[in-house]
């Protein structure tokens, strides 16, 4: 019996070493690249271990659903193609033989219009074996095969300097560190900190306050961070800005962005460094009551009006918005609507849900407000509604209590009638009047479909509580309605039109059934913590990976919209494709 306890206490103690020992090796790696920054970093992006990154994605949800031989039939040309190119999977053989860890690349100044970035990652093996294969990239880069560098001896070190037209690729290996940078002050600074001979410890980035609040709520271990100072960018933007807006936008001190594998699912960590902004409210989530069994998105969010009212003045919103909220914005100052009348109508929490019933098919999608004054608020929405279509017919009623406004659109190919509802206790804002008087309806008597369901409750339980965010898809049940909305149209293509299936195969569509089984909901929650807003999302890809995928295929189309003005500013860590199948280890 005594060995037996004594066998556990020493089994017990082994376990918590190993434990510790796992997360002293994972905050070291963190510091390992931080020890080797100045403490005015702009912006960091870290990918700690790639083959360990590589591994986890295999085990993906997402990986899984690719590698479904359903999925790969479908893809097979595509694919094909791909395979035949063969770059990538040599560029992929060429990093699994460096096994590179920490590797980083950061922006450590913009001054004169200059901007120096540095980078570098830990290598296996010799200088000389990382040395042909980062031959070859930097040659890949600069253009040429056979351009030479300028030696220069420092400290020890050999550093090299290749540069073709105004590009200056600045290279050294420091034991089996490889650094890269276009500024040889930068260069020389990272290796002086590298070795050992910078001793002022205050002058690194890990002992900036700022970024150690941001990391503070950063999980231990991740698959790739990304770090921002904004100060910098907000004092350029803010010379076309209203005084509101550059409030808002000095008053960020870093942005700091995660994501890991978290059992399958992708699990992002953002923590936005600024003042609260929203007003003391709490976050109810009572519109999901709203919801039916055929809701597969829903989202509830405290607004503070003063803040949403600043960012629609009038005269400066065409550097952010459409045309469209640029009237709307007009008309509401037009009409003398201010922050306390905002505040008087309604409460502080948005509610926007949509559904998609099994007999539709599109789907719809509403959003909702609480009233807090009833006569404010139908005034309110009389100017929003004449303000966002000038021309059209609004039919106003008064119904069991609640005040319907209504456009009468023509005919054509499809018909919407937006609508607007206003009761004693909520006002709602719909594309047709059949979902507006729905959700009408249910506000009196809410539904606990949404609130009670399997997939709802589940994907609430995995995201800390909220206090000013809340987001929920049901990526199942909308990937099951769109496939057999579009499943038709598909066939039909393959059969009209013979040429598309150049790139896919569309009449091996895989089953709505196979590729529903790999998804999850996307949930996302938000709540201020310490010195920001910390945002958690996870689900086989994450809101904000799902937002920026999007982002990139509007820009990879050219369908910006006119008007718009917007420009994509910063650059997030994203995990690019892997091989295919029977590529994997």
């Amino acid at each position: 019996m005594k060995r037996f306890l004594l066998f556990f206490i020493i089994s017990a103690l082994c376990a918590v070493a190993v434990s510790l020992a796992l997360r002293v090796t994972k905050k070291t790696s963190n510091a390992a690249v931080t020890a080797l920054l100045p403490r005015e970093t702009i912006a960091l992006a870290h990918l700690p271990d790639f083959r360990q990154t590589r591994s986890e994605w295999y085990r993906s949800d997402v990986y899984q659903l690719y590698a479904e031989p359903a999925v790969q039939e479908f893809l097979r040309n595509p694919l094909a193609r791909l395979r035949g190119q063969n770059s990538f999977s040599q560029t992929t053989q060429e990093i699994e033989q460096l096994d590179p860890k920490d590797a980083f690349v950061a922006l450590t100044s913009t001054q004169n219009d200059s901007s120096k970035i540095v980078g570098g990652f830990r290598f296996r093996g010799s200088q000389s074996d990382a040395e042909i294969v980062i031959a070859k990239w930097r040659a890949s880069a600069l253009g040429k095969s056979g351009v030479k560098g300028e030696t220069v001896d420092y400290q020890q070190h050999r550093i090299e300097n290749y540069t073709v037209g105004l590009v200056n690729v600045i290279t050294v290996y420091d034991d089996h560190w490889f650094f890269a940078s276009n500024d040889f002050a930068e260069l020389k600074a990272i290796l002086d900190r590298a070795d050992g001979r910078v001793q002022d410890r205050q002058s690194l980035l890990s002992t900036d306050e700022t970024f150690r609040a941001a990391m503070a709520e950063m999980p231990v271990s991740y698959a790739a961070l990304f770090y921002l100072q904004p100060k910098v960018f907000a004092e350029r933007l803010s010379a076309s800005q209203s005084a509101n807006q550059r409030t808002l936008l000095q008053q960020i001190r870093s942005v700091c962005a995660t994501t890991r594998f978290d059992s399958g699912k992708m699990h992002d960590f953002i923590f936005i460094g600024t003042p609260k902004l929203e007003q003391d409210a709490e976050l109810t989530r009572s519109s999901a009551g709203l919801g039916t069994k055929d809701t597969f998105f829903y989202l509830a969010s405290l607004l503070n009006f003063s803040q949403q009212l600043a960012l629609l003045d009038p005269a400066t919103t065409g550097n952010f918005v459409g045309a469209s909220v640029q009237k709307i914005a007009k008309a509401l100052a037009a009409a003398g609507v201010t922050v306390d009348d905002w505040k008087a109508a309604f409460g502080s929490e948005l509610g926007a849900l949509a559904d998609w019933p099994a007999n539709m098919h599109w789907p719809s999608a509403f959003v909702s407000f609480p009233v807090a004054d009833a006569a404010r608020a139908k005034k309110i929405a009389t100017i929003l509604a004449h303000a966002s279509d000038e021309d059209a017919h609004w039919k106003e009623l008064d119904r069991n209590g609640v005040h319907y406004l209504s456009m009468q659109s023509g005919g054509g190919f499809l018909v919407m009638r937006p609508t607007i509802a206003v009761s004693d206790r909520i006002m709602i804002m719909g594309l047709d009047e059949r979902t507006v008087e729905g959700a009408i309806q249910r506000s009196a008597n809410p539904s606990s479909e949404l609130p009670n369901s399997a997939a709802y409750k589940g994907a609430v339980r995995a995201v800390p509580a909220p206090t000013n965010f809340f987001a929920y898809i049901d990526t199942a049940l909308f990937y099951s309605r769109l496939d057999a909305t579009l499943r038709p149209v598909l066939l039909m293509g393959a059969a009209f039109l013979p040429a598309v299936n150049e790139n896919v195969d569309l009449s091996r569509v895989p089953p709505a059934e196979l590729v529903t089984k790999h998804l999850s909901p996307i949930v996302t929650s938000q709540r201020y913590k310490g010195e920001g807003y910390v945002t958690e999302s996870i689900g086989p890809i994450t809101l904000s990976q799902s937002g920026i995928a999007l982002l990139a295929g509007i820009i990879a189309s050219g369908q910006v919209a006119p008007g718009w003005g917007w420009a994509p500013s910063q650059l997030l860590p994203s995990l690019t494709a892997s091989p295919t199948p029977s590529n994997t280890p």
